[in-house]
């Protein structure tokens, strides 16, 4: 199998990238590069703020995919993606397979069913790179037909430091950057405290810290070793969170933070 780093492909691609000269221009260039190494059938580059709600600055989705899944997500849900925890990590890889960072019970979520099953991808690089103190960027590779196999994900990491510097250089490059932005900042802490105030008056501390990790996908096991409890204790706080709320069902509790958030947002 030859190699695509001696290909005219990757060298047109990598010359394009030192010639950009607007953070546009750098999106169309990564793309292409990371396009002339591994075949993917969509990307997405993000910014991560912790003080902020995440910002799209560029993807590949048709229009109506990106208004269902992308408005959808930036009106809140981003809490519970994966993704989003690991970008606010001070210690996180530079490039990942999305599964390998996922909790042990993600796939059975209510979050996955809606946000990454719906999309039909059947699997994700991310790359993850600080540009600021409280940024960090992330660029989704991703598949829908069929996973990236083992040379795929070798030839994702071998090109990480070209892939890192362009997304360094398009940053600096981005025309209107709104991480200053007030108003964004305002509904970004007004998410974050009705996540961590969901069911604020009906339940325990210890009821909304289990809540919030059923909502992100973590099993019985996962959560009683995160909050150094017994599983039991934990499905004595699940049937009791379950009761005071009302629901029957995890598609239930993740139906309820949703409304609570588009509460906060109208």
């Amino acid at each position: 199998m030859s190699s695509p780093f001696v290909s005219s492909g990757w060298f047109d691609s990598v010359a394009s990238l030192i010639s950009a000269d607007a953070g546009e221009a750098t999106a169309d260039a990564l793309i292409d590069a990371v396009g002339s190494v591994v075949e993917h059938e969509g990307t997405c580059l993000l910014a991560f703020h912790s003080f902020a709600p995440p910002e799209v600055l560029h993807h590949t989705l048709e229009p109506d995919a990106a208004t269902h899944y992308l408005d959808r997500y930036l009106a809140g849900p981003y809490l519970l993606d994966p993704l989003y925890q690991l970008a606010l990590r001070a210690e996180k890889p530079g490039v990942c397979r999305y599964r390998d960072e996922t909790p042990d019970r993600f796939h059975s979520s209510e979050y996955y069913r809606q946000y990454c099953e719906r999309t039909h991808l059947r699997d994700e690089i991310d790359y993850l790179v600080d540009v600021a103190d409280a940024t960090t960027l992330a660029l989704v590779v991703a598949r829908r037909e069929r996973p990236f196999r083992k040379v795929d994900i070798d030839r994702l990491r071998q090109i990480r430091p070209v892939v890192h510097a362009a997304m360094r250089a398009l940053w600096e490059r981005w025309p209107g950057r709104q991480q200053s932005a007030d108003e964004r900042r305002s509904v970004h802490r007004r998410l974050t405290e009705c996540f961590e105030n969901f069911g604020d008056g009906l339940l325990t501390q210890r009821e909304r810290e289990t809540t919030q990790l059923l909502l992100r996908g973590f099993s019985t096991k996962a959560i009683a070793r995160r909050l150094d409890i017994a599983p039991g204790t934990v499905m004595v706080h699940k049937r009791n969170l379950f009761a005071k709320l009302r629901i029957t069902s995890q598609y239930e509790l993740f139906s309820r933070f949703i409304d609570t958030l588009a509460d906060e947002t109208d």
